[in-house]
């Protein structure tokens, strides 16, 4: 099994902003995508949408403040059955954010491409919660095609 793995800080922005901004329907539609649906909470379903296709999260994790982590139940079968984890803390100023996408069965081209557009999104994320303003899909960077 191969991870995703990224982290990035987010300057004057409390763990609990990050931890509502990754656990509300809203939140995730300001950063990910703009076609977010479901329910964000416990065992929930988070549907995202993209325009080449989707995924569908069960919300697995909730730890205010501290950790988001969820199973990925619906999309392309490379994802089926991985997990995603956000852990957060306060360092000063700043809250980091550990990411993890983890379970790939091995690192495929597809992979490479995802890590990539992960790293879009979490600067996306960072950009809504520092200046509120993301850059959710479909204004998104595009870095292949497809994308």
């Amino acid at each position: 099994m191969v991870d995703i793995l990224h982290r990035i800080a987010v300057e004057n922005t409390s763990p609990q902003q990050v931890y509502d901004a990754l656990t509300t329907i809203d939140g995730l539609a300001g950063w990910w995508t703009r076609d977010t649906t479901g329910d964000a909470a416990l065992d929930g379903v988070i549907e995202f949408r993209f325009p080449p296709g989707g995924f569908d999260m069960r919300v697995r994790a909730t730890t205010p403040g501290e950790h988001v982590g969820w199973e990925v139940i619906d999309g392309p079968p490379e994802w089926i059955g991985t997990t995603i984890d956000w852990t957060l803390r306060r360092d000063d100023d700043w809250t980091v954010v550990l990411f993890t996408h983890e379970g790939w069965a091995e690192p495929v081209e597809f992979m490479h491409h995802c890590s990539t557009k992960w790293a879009t999104y979490l600067m996306s994320l960072k950009g809504m919660l520092e200046t509120g303003r993301g850059a959710p899909s479909p204004d998104d960077v595009r870095v292949a095609y497809p994308d």
